[in-house]
């Protein structure tokens, strides 16, 4: 594994903890609250983080390419930001 792998791996990871940590507090405030906006809140990060992770195990384990890796991640954080705009759009009504 190039130093390039190494790293990917490296911020994937990062990617993967701090994703999962505001999934995660989004979570809890939707617990707390029952605010709608907030589960779906919680759902775009998670997809987001999905995206980063999804990606990654493709390239690492199942020798997808690095440009189709990039391809699907591009794609779950897209849908990802959609969920998330959705979400605050849900706070204004």
């Amino acid at each position: 594994m190039t130093w390039v792998g190494t790293a990917i791996v490296a911020v994937k990871t990062v990617i993967l903890l701090l994703g999962s940590g505001i999934t995660y507090i989004a979570y809890k405030a939707y617990r707390r609250t029952g605010a709608p906006s907030l589960r779906v809140l919680g759902i775009g990060f998670g997809v987001i983080t999905f995206g980063a992770l999804f990606a990654g195990v493709m390239h690492q384990l199942l020798s997808v390419s690095l440009e189709m890796g990039v391809l699907i991640n591009s794609i779950l954080v897209a849908i990802g930001f959609a969920i998330i705009m959705y979400s605050l759009y849900l706070e204004r009504g």
